[in-house]
């Protein structure tokens, strides 16, 4: 079992590694395996890499992301700019299904919301737009309509995760209810655990994926 002071320790130092992330703007409380993150960054893309650095660590059971997003008056952006921007990175993504997207800007944050039958397509609108100067923060409201019945869904990802050289398939259990899949058991970290959830993703016909993984 790591201590709350390594699990810091080693949060800090992941932070350091990320060439994109000045550390010091950056707080870190980690209390029960639980690591808080506070401060300000100048980007979205920032805020996002800080969490994924944080959830990389050994230990790590779950991260709290209080880090705001503050631009400089030289990369302020308008809510009608941004979403001309946002509105043209869209149509330019080739994994983005042409007019099924639509999208809202409140005060620097994008609200997306429309029908994709994949889960890449909704991730894929996301990616386009949380990289443009001016963003704040992305809320992802795309709702999965997939038309194929998920027949042999729960043993299509159960071999997909013994294929996985990242994923301990003997602890993991899958559920199917329709279209929702959900996982339970035990894995090594965070970063497993978000793996095994994307690996759930992929399958045909999934539409929602509960992740009740425990970080032992």
């Amino acid at each position: 079992m790591r201590t709350d002071l390594s699990i810091k320790e080693n949060v800090l130092e992941e932070l350091q590694w990320q060439p994109n992330i000045d550390e010091i703007q950056i707080g870190v409380i980690v209390k029960d395996g639980i690591v808080t993150l506070s401060g300000i960054v100048d980007s979205y893309v920032k805020k996002q890499e800080a969490e994924m650095a944080a959830r990389s660590v050994v230990g790590v059971k779950g991260v709290a992301e209080d880090i705001e997003v503050k631009y400089g008056t030289t990369s302020a952006k308008s809510d009608t700019e941004i979403a001309t921007a946002a509105v043209n990175a869209l149509k330019c993504d080739i994994s983005v299904p042409e007019n099924k997207v639509q999208l809202q800007v409140d005060n620097g944050w994008v609200y997306l919301n429309g029908e994709v039958e994949w889960d890449f397509e909704k991730n894929a609108a996301k990616k386009a737009i949380e990289n443009l100067t001016g963003v704040r923060y992305v809320m992802n409201n795309i709702v999965l309509k997939n038309t194929v019945n998920p027949i042999d869904i729960k043993e299509k990802i159960k071999k997909a995760f013994e294929r996985s050289a990242d994923i301990d398939a003997g602890n993991i259990t899958v559920k199917a209810d329709g279209h929702t899949i959900k996982l339970t058991g035990k894995v090594r970290s965070m970063k497993e655990k978000d793996k095994a959830k994307t690996t759930a993703y992929y399958a045909p016909g999934v539409w929602r994926v509960e992740n009740k993984l425990e970080v032992e």
